[in-house]
């Protein structure tokens, strides 16, 4: 397979902070050769996304007690047989038995040596004792690596856009339930920072299929169809979001400016009365305004918003 030219976009800063570790134990691992970043124009270290990925598998490899030696020889057939986007390889490095163990989807294999290995369990059935595919397949395992790749895409929404892109598509496309945070951050990523809001509203319209009645996904779908020009449809899904939850504030505060915009004095009237009962009435029974200024997506981690999700769904 021929190697595409690695891009280095990351700092040491961003580097330490994606990986939640000192700069210390990041020197540490590059002057134990785990990686090989290069230099930028300032003499400065910059790093690839695959340094990520290897430098979490050693520092998890390290944590299990790994011998650095084992770890290096690991590492290293890893950069030599992965592709370079690793992304989209859904790879996961373990300490197993004194053995490093890679599993990329159902296969896993000696990262030492190269050896595939074969992940089976005895079960009984009808009076017989079969074999059992234990793979990463099983619903609990793939369940874990969709949630992994979500929380890789919370971590790369500021510092790698495309890449946030990819890691969500990948929860979703592994998750064995419908992945509803995964679903809301990708179409606030796409609407709003790229902004690619008629591929925002294909991941919103998939994930209503899931989810009909969220107010926040008919929220959010109504703000990508309003950057897109369509009126009537915007107006159409502030209204199934209130017919979802009748409090939902930011609703009532956008759907009064599109209707003032469309000339509905009364529809303004009447929806900006309800978004100010919602926002200054303590004893409302109206859901809490997702954002301090209202008219942005949400997204389903706060931590990354301007707000919150009205949703308890994982």
């Amino acid at each position: 397979m021929t190697k595409r030219i690695v891009a280095h976009d990351l700092s040491l800063t961003k580097l330490v902070s994606m990986l939640g570790v000192t700069r210390r134990v990041v020197s540490g691992l590059v002057d134990a050769g785990f990686v090989t970043p290069e230099r930028g124009p300032r003499n400065e270290l910059r790093f690839s996304f695959q340094d990520v990925v290897l430098l979490r598998a050693a520092l998890r490899l390290r944590e299990a007690g790994v011998s650095p030696r084992k770890i290096s020889q690991a590492l290293s057939r890893l950069k030599s047989e992965l592709p370079d986007e690793l992304p989209l390889s859904g790879l996961r490095v373990t300490a197993e038995g004194g053995s490093v163990v890679v599993k990329t989807g159902p296969s896993q294999w000696d990262a030492v040596t190269g050896q595939l290995l074969l992940d089976f369990e005895l079960a009984e059935v009808g009076g017989n004792v079969v074999l059992l595919d234990a793979s990463p397949e099983r619903k609990s395992a793939t369940a874990a690596q969709a949630r992994e790749w979500y929380e890789l895409g919370e971590q790369l929404m500021k510092t790698d856009v495309r890449g946030a892109e990819r890691a969500y598509r990948r929860a979703i496309e592994l998750s064995p339930e419908p992945y509803y945070s995964a679903y809301v951050d990708l179409g606030a990523l796409l609407c709003e920072i790229e902004p690619r809001c008629g591929d925002a509203l294909k991941v919103i319209d998939e994930a209503l299929t899931h989810f009909p009645m969220d107010p926040v996904l008919h929220f959010n779908r109504a703000i990508a169809l309003e950057s897109l020009g369509r009126f009537d449809e915007a107006e159409q899904s502030y209204q199934a979001c209130l017919d979802a939850d009748p409090g939902y504030a930011d609703a009532h505060h956008n759907l009064a400016i599109l209707l003032e915009k469309r000339g509905d004095r009364q529809g303004l009237i009447r929806h900006l009365n309800a978004y100010r009962r919602c926002t200054t009435d303590r004893y409302a029974i109206c859901s809490p305004s997702p954002m301090p200024l209202p008219g942005g997506f949400v997204v389903k981690n706060g931590s990354k918003s301007r707000g919150r999700t009205s949703s308890g769904m994982p």
